[in-house]
């Protein structure tokens, strides 16, 4: 994981009218390997740092939310730019606008954020060689057997606040 002294660090899309601070190191990096993630992303995988979005400032323009679906059926909320249409960050349905993810290709230096783990890897594409040293799970993770306590910590803060989004959208 990045170094707190690392932080805050800047971000965005590639004409620049959307730009943000990552204001902390985030609570944990995927690197995901779904068929969906290669299918949004048109590449081989999607590398999001996940983040409590209070976090997370914003400097440019406002992103439009495009809802997106997902397998899980919930789908998602993606943050793009209205003009250039980068995806800057996501909005899954398990803590809604809570946590950002942030796609880590957006940061302006994106090599400060390699993944903690790689996730649905029964899926990556066959020649992606995954390296020594990171954790790798076929499919999804048990989170306390993987995030470090203090990301731990921080995610037992908002979980108020995500179960609070979710009795919104239950009416």
């Amino acid at each position: 994981m990045a170094s707190s002294t690392s932080f805050p660090t800047e971000g965005g899309c590639d004409c620049r009218a959307v730009r943000y601070r990552v204001e902390s190191s985030p609570l944990f990096v995927h690197c995901c390997h779904c068929r969906w993630c290669q299918r949004e992303s048109g590449a081989s995988f999607a590398l999001n740092a996940m983040i409590e979005s209070d976090r997370v400032t914003q400097l440019g323009i406002e992103p439009e939310i495009v809802d997106t679906p997902s397998a899980s059926g919930s789908g998602q909320k993606i943050a793009r730019c209205p003009k250039c249409r980068v995806a800057v960050w996501s909005h899954y349905a398990g803590a809604g606008p809570v946590v950002k993810f942030v796609r880590v290709g957006t940061l302006d230096n994106p090599d400060l954020l390699p993944p903690d783990i790689h996730i649905f890897t029964a899926t990556r594409q066959p020649w992606v060689q995954l390296p020594a040293g990171t954790p790798a799970v076929p499919e999804y993770y048990e989170r306390e057997d993987h995030w470090p306590r203090e990301s731990l910590a921080r995610r037992e803060k908002i979980v108020p606040a995500i179960e609070a989004y979710h009795a919104s959208i239950r009416g």
